[in-house]
């Protein structure tokens, strides 16, 4: 009888989900790097519009070349902060969701591509943030697009003793809305700091179970968050990918997915 309980138990054990390195950085890396990314990466970031600080979007009309060396994507949209938002929330996120679906059209991604919104700020959503992001995810929805967000995975205060985490609370108030999460967590444990390592870690690893996409290593370090990371930044405090040589200063951001295209959009072409 106890064995076979011990080969019951065996049967109903669900082996993990393959994990798959990717990278993503505000600005292009160059056509000349993406072969030497490739050998390391399964997938990019891919940006629609201005990155958070730039005033360009140096990404735009780059799918192609990604596409011919192999890459998957993450397709993303630069939301807003809290303080651009004013009274009408919910008009900018609708107008901004079109934006979204335009860029991506442009750009040559396909209907049904999972674009993520970028939600910068962290902790509790503010009722003028909600208000954003549920316009934004219907209106991506209703295009016939994939809505996905990007957020802290992260503990973050909300009172006295009590922490929340953004993707938590975005998910707990987004009713049947279907969206996939990319979360970030790069503090240690259990992000693993500048780490390539084969296989990647789990994105459930991030402390989230229910994200599909985890960045765990951000360019440059935070040092208040990522201070017990180990030694395996650069000195300079980046993160440059293998290969590579570290005087160009192509710092990258690290991220594991369940798939080796988290936005599908190759799968879609």
């Amino acid at each position: 009888m106890l064995a076979l309980l011990i080969s019951l138990s065996a049967s109903d054990t669900t082996p993990p989900r393959p994990a798959y390195l990717g990278f993503d950085r505000n600005q292009y890396p160059g056509d000349a790097n993406l072969a030497a990314l490739r050998r390391t990466f399964s997938y990019s970031g891919y940006w629609l519009n201005n990155p958070p600080g730039e005033t360009s979007n140096t990404w735009a009309g780059k799918r192609q070349r990604l596409v011919n060396e192999g890459f998957g994507f993450l397709v993303l949209f630069n939301g807003r902060l809290y303080n651009e938002l004013g009274k009408n929330a919910a008009g900018i996120g609708e107008s901004d969701a079109g934006q979204a679906v335009n860029a991506a059209r442009r750009e040559g991604f396909a209907t049904g591509t999972i674009i993520f919104v970028d939600q910068e700020q962290g902790g509790r959503m503010l009722p003028e943030q909600r208000a954003y992001l549920h316009a934004w995810i219907d209106g991506i929805t209703r295009a016939g697009f994939r809505p996905g967000v990007y957020c802290s995975g992260m503990p973050a205060e909300d009172s006295p003793g009590k922490n929340v985490i953004t993707a938590q609370d975005i998910k707990q108030n987004a009713g049947s809305r279907d969206i996939t999460y990319w979360v970030t967590n790069d503090a240690c444990p259990p992000s693993p700091g500048c780490a390539v390592s084969n296989p990647p870690p789990q994105p459930s690893g991030s402390g989230v179970p229910f994200a599909e996409v985890w960045q765990f290593a951000q360019s440059p370090k935070r040092g208040d968050v990522a201070a017990k990371c180990p030694a395996n930044y650069n000195r300079d405090g980046n993160c440059y990918p293998p290969g590579i040589d570290p005087a160009q200063k192509l710092h990258v951001d690290l991220n594991t997915a369940t798939s080796p295209d988290p936005s599908h959009a190759n799968q879609l072409r």
